[in-house]
């Protein structure tokens, strides 16, 4: 094994902080967008949207990572004073990494707790609404039934 594998990894790493400072700029976003008065659906759609790539981008990382980790790992355990900088490296980025996920999982909580009241306000509104549209209805048809007389001449016998 050359140092290019033990390299791989720490690229990997590398890139997976990248993509998390990714997704903490986009939970940012989202958490702009929830704090509107006015809920854009759209915009927050593709914001998710966004974030499902980058998840997906994680995964293959994650996945990458744990091949050539598994495939390497004796090599590393053996020869730790070769591989001392790489090493050193990963465990920097793993505390990193770590520390963007409990921040970014916090952050995915608040965004949840803020969706959920703007998606309760959004079901208030059509409520009323509907039960405005509804007493509209009813004044309508009674107003109409009001202005209505029998006709006086005919003949209910049969």
């Amino acid at each position: 094994m050359g140092l290019s594998s033990a390299q791989v990894l720490v690229e990997s790493l590398e890139k997976k902080s990248r993509i998390l400072d990714e997704i903490i700029k986009e939970n940012e976003a989202q958490e702009t967008l929830l704090r509107q008065d006015e809920l854009d659906l759209e915009a927050l759609d593709v914001s998710a949207d966004r974030m499902g790539e980058l998840a997906e981008k994680l995964e293959l990382l994650d996945e990458g990572f744990e091949a050539v980790y598994d495939r390497i790992r004796e090599e590393l355990i053996k020869n730790k004073s070769v591989y001392r900088g790489e090493i050193r490296r990963m465990q920097e980025l793993i505390a990193e990494i770590t520390e963007k996920v409990v921040g970014i999982n916090a952050a995915r909580m608040r965004n949840k707790l803020q969706a959920e009241k703007q998606f309760k306000k959004s079901r208030q509104r059509i409520g009323k609404a509907t039960s405005k549209m509804k007493a509209s209805q009813n004044y309508y048809n009674n107003m109409n039934r009001l202005n209505f007389v029998d006709p006086q001449f005919y003949d209910n016998k049969k």
